[in-house]
């Protein structure tokens, strides 16, 4: 493996493990601030990206994904929540659960205007190897948290936006839509297979144009 594509690799893992890490501290945090102190007690409300790596899920598949092109999708060790503990168990979840993909909005656009800035004060980058690191980075930073937040947002349990779903809808709504999260995730991978993510990748691609 050559110099430049180690790098290259560097310079994705930054933003990927950033965008994961603060999406899930985010998680917690809002659980925190609304009665539940599970992740706090369990070490978990930290910016330590150790502390929420899965090593597949958030350094090997979004690194590949990326690298070869596509729709990149990953995954950290959740943050516990404790429904029970919150002081308004289902509204509250809600906040929990839009919580992650708010956050990774925000860094989103944190790394555009990062790149506004640099251009704005015409920042010269003698190095050419430094320039593409940089680049490549913040390019990377939009997309993924852009591909986190919308993903995420997806009305699938256990996905954020089936989290949030389940708080908007009845308690016999909710019993069907917890019944359907053990087969989340192969429904996730079934659309993303069939292509009928795709229409959301060619957004996500749209909107990271635009910012960047």
């Amino acid at each position: 493996m050559s110099l430049e594509i180690v790098f290259q690799i560097i310079s994705i893992l930054i933003p990927v493990i950033f965008a994961i890490t603060v999406h899930e501290v985010a998680h917690g945090a809002v659980a925190r601030m609304l009665g539940d102190d599970t992740a706090e007690r369990q070490g978990r409300l930290t910016l330590n990206p150790i502390a929420h790596i899965d090593p597949i899920g958030t350094l090997v598949l979004p690194s590949v994904l990326l690298y070869i092109g596509g729709l990149v999708f990953g995954w950290a060790k959740p943050v516990p929540v404790n429904a029970y503990k919150l002081r308004n168990p289902k509204k509250d979840m809600l906040f929990v659960a839009i919580a992650g993909p708010i956050a990774n909005l925000l860094m989103a656009l944190l790394w555009a205007f990062m790149l506004f800035i640099l251009r704005s004060m015409d920042v010269q980058i003698s190095s050419e190897a430094v320039y593409i690191f940089i680049m490549t980075m913040i390019q990377t930073g939009v997309f993924i948290n852009l591909v986190l937040m919308f993903f995420n947002m997806l009305p699938i349990p256990p996905l954020d936006g089936g989290r949030v779903l389940r708080s908007l809808v009845n308690d016999d709504m909710s019993r069907k839509i917890d019944s359907i999260e053990p087969f989340g995730i192969f429904i996730v991978l079934g659309l993303l297979l069939i292509g009928l993510l795709d229409p959301m990748y060619r957004a996500i691609e749209f909107i990271t144009s635009i910012l960047i």
